[in-house]
Formats: C-alpha cells, sequence, structure tokens
C-alpha cells in the first residue's frame, strides 16, 4: 500500500479532480439505483392485484428511506385516483428522466476520472524524465537504455491506468454495492442477509488465484525493457548486422525474448481473467438460489412473502450487486501489474545523480587565468583509470593529450566538463574548486566536439543553434561558415531547414562533424574540448574538418584529443598519458628530443602512414 499511496502522490492537486468526481459519481450512483428500483412500480402498475395480497391507500411505506414502499404507495395512490394508464405514463417518464439524469452523471464522473488519469499520467512521465535527465553521465554506462525506455514509456502507461482505474473503483464500487444492499434490505432483510455470503466467499476464492500475478508482472516488465533494449541495438547496428549476414540469427536472438515475454504475459492475463468468471459463476449460483427460495415462498403464499413485482424488482436489483462486487475482484487482480510496474518507475525515480550542486554553490561569471589538475585519480568501480595527475592548462594556450588507447585520455577529458568526479584530487578554474561551482556555469564555458557526431533529427538550422536557441539565421550562417560546413548546407534540397534524419544518417561523416563544429562555434565557449575529433573521416573530409577546428581554436583554450599526431604539433603543450599517468609533458620540439613514448609514437605513425 505503500507503494500504491505514493505513485496516487504524482495525482496532486488531486482534491481539483476528486471532489466534482466524487460528486458525479454520487450522483449517478443514486439515479442509476433508482433506474432499477423503479421496476417494482412499474410491474405493480402492469400486474393485477394478487390474491391474498390485496393492498389499499392505506398501506403505506413504514419510513421516508423506505425507497420501494414510497415507490408502491405511490404507484397505488395513482391507480386509484388517475387510472392504470395514467399511473404508467407517470412511471414511464419518472424511468427515463432517471435514466438520463444517471447517465449524464456517469459521463461526468468518467470525464473527471479521465482528467485525473491524464494529470497523473503527465507528473509521472515528467518526473521519470526529468530526473533521467538530471543523472550523470556514468549511469548511463551502466544501465540498458532500454530498460530505461522502457520505464518511461510502457510502465508508466500501466501505473497510471492502474492507479486511476483503483482508485475510481474503490470509491465508485462499494458505494455502488452499499447502496444496492440498503434498497435490497429495504425489500427483505432476510434474503438480503441470506444472498449476501457470496460476496466474502468470492474474495476469499479470488485472492487465492492472484496471488502470484505481482511476480509474474514485475517478470513480465523486465522481460519487455530486454526486448526493446534489443530493439534499439538491432535497428541502431543495422548495417553491421546485414554486413556480417546475422540478420536471422538476430531475429532468433529478439524471438526467443518475445517468446518468454509473451508466455509471463500468458500467464498472467489467465490468473486475472480467471476471477472475473468465478465471481461471475458465483452471483449466477447465488441468483439462482435466491430465485428458487424466495420463489417458493410466493407459490406457497407464505406470509410473509414479497408480492411478484417486488421479487422481480429484488432479483434484477440483486443480479447488479456482483457487478461492482466483480469489478472490486478485477481490480485487485490487476493493481498487481500496476504496483510492480511502479516499484520500477519509482526505482528509476529514487536514484539520485551523483552530481548535483552543493548548497551555496557560486556561478563562474568568466573564464580568466587557467584550468589546473591537482593530484587526481578516478576509478570506475574498483578499476584505477587516472592516477595522480597534476596538469595545467592556461586561457589561451592548446593542449594535446596524446598517448595508447585505454591510457585514460577521454576519462581525463570528460572530467573537465564534469561529467564524473575525481576520486582523489580536485579540478579548479581560477583558483575555484569544481565543487564550490555550479555544473551548469563550467558546462557554459566549454564547448565540445566529439569523434562520434551526434545530431538530433531536426533541421541543420536547429542542430547548429542547439546550444542557442534565440540565434538569428546571420549567427547561424556565421558559424557555418567558419565550420567549413555553409557551402554543402546551401546545396542540400532545402538549404538550412534540411532535416538531418535519425543520429543526421542523411549526411557523411565529414558533414555531420562540421555541423558539429558549427554547434560549438555559435555557443562561442572560451574552452574547446576536442576528443578525436577527425579519427572517423575520410583525408578529403578529414582536411575539411581540421580547417574547421582552426578556425574553432582561434582565441580559444582547447584541450585536444588526436589520433593523428601531425595535427597537434603546433600545440603548446602535449601531455603523454600511459595506464592513467603522465608519462612525458612539453612542446612537440622538447618530447622529440627526448627520445621517449611520444617520439616513438610519432615514428610508429610515420612509418605506418
Amino acid at each position: 500500500m505503500k507503494t500504491y499511496f505514493r505513485l496516487l502522490s504524482f495525482a496532486k492537486p488531486i482534491e481539483k479532480f476528486a471532489i466534482p468526481y466524487i460528486i458525479a459519481t454520487l450522483l449517478s450512483i443514486v439515479f442509476g439505483t433508482l433506474n432499477l428500483t423503479l421496476l417494482i412500480p412499474l410491474f405493480e402498475t402492469l400486474m393485477p392485484a394478487e390474491p391474498g395480497k390485496t393492498k389499499t391507500i392505506s398501506d403505506t411505506a413504514e419510513s421516508l428511506f423506505d425507497v420501494t414502499g414510497q415507490l408502491r404507495d405511490f404507484v397505488m395512490s395513482s391507480k386509484i385516483n388517475n387510472g392504470a394508464s395514467q399511473t404508467l405514463t407517470y412511471v414511464c417518464l419518472l424511468i427515463v428522466g432517471s435514466v438520463l439524469l444517471s447517465n449524464i452523471f456517469r459521463y461526468l464522473s468518467q470525464r473527471y476520472m479521465e482528467d485525473l488519469r491524464v494529470h497523473t499520467l503527465l507528473n509521472l512521465r515528467k518526473t521519470v524524465f526529468n530526473n533521467v535527465m538530471d543523472l550523470q553521465v556514468g549511469f548511463f554506462n551502466n544501465e540498458r537504455k532500454g530498460d530505461i525506455i522502457s520505464k518511461v514509456a510502457s510502465d508508466v502507461q500501466v501505473v497510471q491506468f492502474t492507479v486511476t482505474n483503483t482508485l475510481q473503483v474503490v470509491f465508485k464500487e462499494p458505494l455502488t454495492l452499499i447502496v444496492y444492499v440498503l434498497v435490497l434490505l429495504s425489500i427483505s432483510i432476510k434474503l438480503t442477509l441470506f444472498s449476501l455470503l457470496v460476496i466474502p466467499i468470492s474474495a476469499f476464492i479470488i485472492s487465492k488465484i492472484v496471488k502470484r500475478i505481482k511476480r509474474q508482472a514485475k517478470e513480465a516488465h523486465e522481460s519487455f525493457a530486454k526486448m526493446i533494449g534489443f530493439l534499439d541495438e538491432a535497428l541502431g547496428g543495422i548495417k553491421i548486422i546485414k554486413a556480417f549476414n546475422s540478420t536471422e540469427r538476430t531475429k532468433d536472438k529478439f524471438h526467443k525474448e518475445n517468446i518468454v515475454y509473451s508466455n509471463l504475459n500468458r500467464k498472467m492475463v489467465r490468473r486475472q481473467q480467471l476471477g472475473s468468471p468465478v465471481s461471475e459463476f458465483l452471483g449466477v449460483l447465488m441468483v439462482a438460489i435466491i430465485v428458487w427460495y424466495g420463489g417458493n415462498l410466493i407459490i406457497s403464499n407464505q406470509p410473509d412473502a414479497l408480492s411478484t413485482s417486488q421479487f422481480i424488482g429484488y432479483i434484477a436489483i440483486f443480479s447488479q450487486v456482483m457487478r461492482p462486487a466483480k469489478a472490486l475482484t478485477d481490480s485487485f487482480s490487476g493493481i498487481h501489474s500496476g504496483i510492480a510496474a511502479g516499484e520500477r518507475v519509482l526505482d528509476l525515480i529514487d536514484t539520485k545523480p551523483a552530481m548535483t550542486n552543493k548548497p551555496g554553490a557560486t556561478t563562474l561569471d568568466q573564464f580568466e587565468q587557467e584550468l589546473t589538475f591537482e593530484n587526481v585519480s578516478f576509478n570506475y568501480n574498483d578499476k584505477q583509470i587516472l592516477k595522480d595527475i597534476s596538469l595545467s592548462v592556461k586561457k589561451g594556450t592548446t593542449v594535446a593529450l596524446v598517448g595508447p588507447s585505454g591510457g585514460g585520455k577521454s576519462t581525463l577529458m570528460d572530467l573537465i566538463p564534469r561529467f564524473h568526479d575525481p576520486k582523489t584530487g580536485a579540478l579548479k578554474i581560477d583558483g575555484f574548486d569544481y565543487k564550490d561551482l555550479t555544473v551548469e556555469s563550467i558546462r557554459a564555458k566549454m564547448g565540445i566536439v566529439n569523434q562520434e557526431s551526434i545530431l538530433f533529427n531536426d533541421t541543420i538550422f536547429n542542430n547548429i543553434a542547439f546550444g542557442k536557441p534565440d540565434a538569428t539565421e546571420e549567427e547561424v550562417i556565421v558559424a557555418a561558415k567558419i565550420a567549413n560546413a555553409h557551402e554543402f548546407i546551401t546545396s542540400s534540397e532545402e538549404g538550412y531547414q534540411t532535416f538531418v534524419g535519425d543520429r543526421g544518417n542523411k549526411l557523411s561523416g565529414g558533414q555531420r562533424q562540421r555541423i558539429c563544429i558549427a554547434r560549438a562555434v555559435l555557443a562561442n565557449p572560451p574552452i574547446m574540448l576536442l576528443d578525436e575529433a577527425t579519427s572517423a573521416l575520410d583525408t578529403e573530409s578529414e582536411k575539411l574538418v581540421q580547417e574547421a577546428l582552426n578556425n574553432l581554436m582561434q582565441n580559444r583554450t582547447s584541450i585536444i584529443i588526436a589520433h593523428r599526431l601531425s595535427t597537434i604539433q603546433h600545440a603548446d603543450v602535449i601531455v603523454v598519458i600511459d595506464k592513467g599517468e603522465v608519462i612525458e609533458m612539453g612542446s612537440h620540439t622538447e618530447l622529440m628530443s627526448e627520445n621517449g613514448l611520444y617520439r616513438r609514437l610519432i615514428n610508429m605513425q610515420a612509418f605506418n602512414d
């Protein structure tokens, strides 16, 4: 229940929807019950007086709450004063009016509940997505993307439907049940007490049936998340799958997980569906017993027997008692699936970002002097990646990071925009410790161009203006020209309004990279971080991109990771990193004279070229 009430908190302000829903539902139940109760005066009007059961106008209802008695009195009085035909007209008009009002209020109650359902989904999905976006980059290295997508899309949908549907059932159905029982008691206390035995019996049987649904539902949600993740990987790597003739193997892998999910879903739904026919059978069985028992009383002319019209009305009302009882059992079985999905969603919501702005963190207004690493070490879990790194990057200088693959260059680069925090040591900018500054103000001073060209399925214009949404067309064009991108953009079918496709797949690698550079140029940050920005390009594209990078680095502080060492020989400082440690540091000329690792890397590359 704790999980359920926490999920329900996302419906706040719930009173905005709950109060009108309660009023509309109450009126809907009252008029809905009246619809069935009006069957008694209808039959009283149509049927001749029964032998031994003749009533007169003096036979009045015992109290104001004796609804059936009041209606019977109305019919008898009207038949005496107005005749049976006129009375039938009154009763029919009363039935039509009652049905109309019950349906109007039922529609309003459903409308308010749907508003609540949509409101809950909106808040829940917003909270989940906001929290995902706030999580540190390292979180996504350890989580399956498909699992996150499944929680944000599918699980949230299950939660909002189950929670609000259960809320609706828990309020409406017990209230409907109480009203029905009160009306039945007003007709016959003896029959009603006897008939209500079916409800606890039904509840006990249903609870046994649905006992295992929650565990099966959790397994089904996890299996669905695996399928979504696999689908995402298959679509992203479709070229590799086809290039290695792995289409059939990929289909088989997906099909196996699909079978697992389908089997779990089948078992769960079977249990859910079993509750409905069981409760319905028990209800029909009870109605049959009541018909047999009450009918025999009428046939034998027992003194405490109901009239035929009362008995028919009683059976009609009692047959509806099982509808709210059945809805309650269905809701009880369905809520397990919602709670299982809710626990997965709440688990994602409860995941706290590893890096948050500490209370009182200050904003970095300008980058004036230098960026420094002071004895920085970093671990991925138990594996040490960086060891005691000390480095200073002066404003306006270009620093290149080189070394063998896996040496820690990219990890060092990721520390600069504070994607991670060091295990020990400190990063400082203009003398301010990173942890004393807001993350947003640090990243606002930096532009990043990665080895992988990350574009969004939008226009070229919007991709360039991503870091500066209010940029003018002139500003975007200037940035594109600096990035050597203006020429190919204008030759595109729709120019700057051309859509780049999913992940930019409508463009070549060099074109994508130049748009990424234009995006960084437009943001105009004082510090540029270039992580092997030309490594995946052909020679012609590399030349164009390198020219764009040279333009980008003018009058800026730049930190570069480069696979072609010839492109960073102009750097002010070259830092050689191997196995997480700084091995060498200096200019190209100084490092060549030392005859160390850098010179060996230069010679190896020259030999390979």
